[in-house]
Parts: structure tokens; C-alpha cells; sequence
């Protein structure tokens, strides 16, 4: 029996509504007959590395590169900041050169979520800015296609780019019907050229 194909779903929540949508898009992941291995960031201090506890006080642990290294397929989320992804995601991207440089993440699907506070704050820049690094370093983008049908129902969040909450100026705004099912539609469909991907590779076929 062939070990499970895990994803990696990756993302900063500062509030709690990008971590609700992640929850959401590891659901997708998971009905696809993949694995999710749900992994945040810590914040970015101005203090000592030490004023970052080792283990958060509560959800997923603090991601590693070797999360990246050892997933199939990774599915990113961060909330807007001023039409960019949050601080803390970038600086763990930057870290990443290393894997950059060796190649290892070549021909590996990706997706991007985010939350924002109003229905024109930055979401499609945010999705946007979050793929650059990601397609620099070789991975493929997977966005919501339009067969899903919700994309062309939401009245709030949802892209072809990625899935995406409005949370309201106070977060109060739940993750509605329709962003639900994108960003579980974006999870699934990570998860499943994941699986293809590296059915395909151990076939002989290569990398795409």
C-alpha cells in the first residue's frame, strides 16, 4: 500500500478568520483522498528569537522547511496587508532560498487564500503577491475554475486565483456558504493533482 500524498496547508492568522477558511480548504484537501498537514507561522517580533514560545499555545504547530520539502502540494493563506500577504508569512518564505536553489519544489501544485476586512481590500493583490514567490520557485497554480459554481454565486469572497473570506471591519462576518465550498473546492483540487503528480512521477513519467 502507497503512503498517503500530504498536502501542506500553510498560513498566518492573526484574528481567526484566515484560520477558519484554512480549516475549510484541509477539509478539501482531505476529500480528495489526500492528507492536510496544517501548519501556521509565528508572528514577527521586534524582541529577542526567544520571545517566540517553541510550540504555540494553541492550533497547528510553527511550519518547517522540511513541511515544504516533505508535501506533495501546498495550499497558502494570509490575510491582506495593505494588498500584500502578512509579514510573518513572508518572512518564512524568505527563508526559503535553500530549497529554492536545490529545486525542491519543482512541479508541485500550489493554491492561495486570504481574508480581508471589506469586499475591496486587497484580496486579488494579496492572492497575486503570495503565487510570486511560490512560481519562482518552480511550483504549479491551481486556481478555482469556474465549474465550481459558487464562484459565480458569492456576493463576498471567492477568486479564479484563490479562495478568499470577508471577515468585516471586526472579523464578526462567518465564512459564508459559498466561500466555504470555493475554498474546500481549492483544497480538493490541490489535493488531487498532488496525488496525480506524483502518481505520474513514480511511474517514470518525470516531473511536468
Amino acid at each position: 500500500m502507497s503512503a498517503a500524498v500530504e498536502v501542506l496547508v500553510l498560513y498566518y492568522s492573526r484574528y481567526g478568520a484566515t484560520a477558519e477558511l484554512a480549516r475549510h480548504v484541509a477539509t478539501g484537501v482531505e476529500q480528495s483522498g489526500a492528507t492536510a498537514r496544517v501548519r501556521t507561522v509565528p508572528p514577527v517580533t521586534t524582541g529577542t528569537p526567544g520571545d517566540t514560545p517553541a510550540v504555540p499555545d494553541s492550533g497547528p504547530p510553527w511550519a518547517e522547511t522540511r513541511d515544504l520539502e516533505e508535501c506533495a502540494g501546498l495550499v497558502l493563506g494570509s490575510p491582506t496587508r495593505f494588498g500584500n500577504m502578512a509579514a510573518p508569512l513572508k518572512h518564512f518564505l524568505d527563508g526559503t532560498s535553500g530549497l529554492w536553489a536545490s529545486g525542491g519544489l519543482v512541479d508541485r501544485p500550489f493554491g492561495v487564500f486570504t481574508s480581508t476586512a471589506t469586499q475591496h481590500g486587497g484580496q486579488e493583490t494579496t492572492l497575486l503577491t503570495m503565487a510570486l514567490p511560490l512560481i519562482h520557485q518552480g511550483m504549479l497554480w491551481a486556481g478555482v475554475p469556474y465549474t465550481v459554481p459558487e464562484l459565480s454565486t458569492t456576493t463576498t469572497g471567492g477568486t479564479p486565483y484563490g479562495a478568499s473570506h470577508v471577515a468585516g471591519e471586526r472579523g464578526e462576518a462567518p465564512v459564508s456558504r459559498e466561500e466555504q465550498r470555493i475554498a474546500s473546492a481549492l483544497g480538493e483540487r490541490v489535493g488531487r493533482l498532488a496525488q496525480r503528480l506524483q502518481a505520474a512521477e513514480g511511474q517514470g513519467g518525470g516531473k511536468a
